[in-house]
């Protein structure tokens, strides 16, 4: 090996090696498949490779990986999006009960499983307007600080 081949490969030794330690603070999957297109540079150069060669196959390796590989790996592990439901959108089905009676000129209050009381009011389709204490309901949705809520139908025995 040519000084000029040793000075190629600690380069691409060190790139790789910067490259995975800021994979480690970033956990973004990007500069890992950067790191890879690096390693294939590395090897490229190990077998002989002039450096404008192992520098073209370590940038389409790493695009490639980046394009085909890192939305895959992003997409098992399910990163992107929380399955959680949060705010309003988290009340939206949650069951609860009748606290305060409903009647016909007034919204009443319901207690969620969660432990929050809310105003409510019952889904305007419903045919039953004024539930007694303690019947079950489920959230259908949220109106300002109101939540409209339909009468939980009771299992058949």
């Amino acid at each position: 090996m040519h000084i000029t081949e040793w000075v190629q490969t600690i380069v691409w030794i060190a790139l790789v090696l910067v490259l995975g330690v800021v994979e480690v603070f970033t956990l973004d999957f990007i500069f890992i498949m950067l790191a890879a297109g690096a390693a294939g540079g590395l090897i490229a150069a190990l077998v002989g490779a002039p450096w404008w060669l192992s520098t073209i196959i370590a940038a389409v390796l790493a695009l490639v990986l980046l394009s085909l590989v890192r939305p895959r790996v992003l997409a098992a592990l399910g990163r992107g999006a929380d399955p959680r439901r949060t705010g309003m959108e988290g009340l939206v089905g949650m069951p609860g009960t009748v606290a305060v009676a409903f009647t016909t000129t007034a919204p009443g209050q319901v207690r969620l499983a969660n432990g929050e009381t809310w105003s409510a009011r019952i889904d305007a389709a419903a045919p039953d307007r004024t539930p007694p204490l303690g019947t079950g309901v489920v959230v259908e949705s949220i109106e300002g600080s109101t939540a409209v809520v339909r009468i939980q139908q009771k299992a058949a025995q």
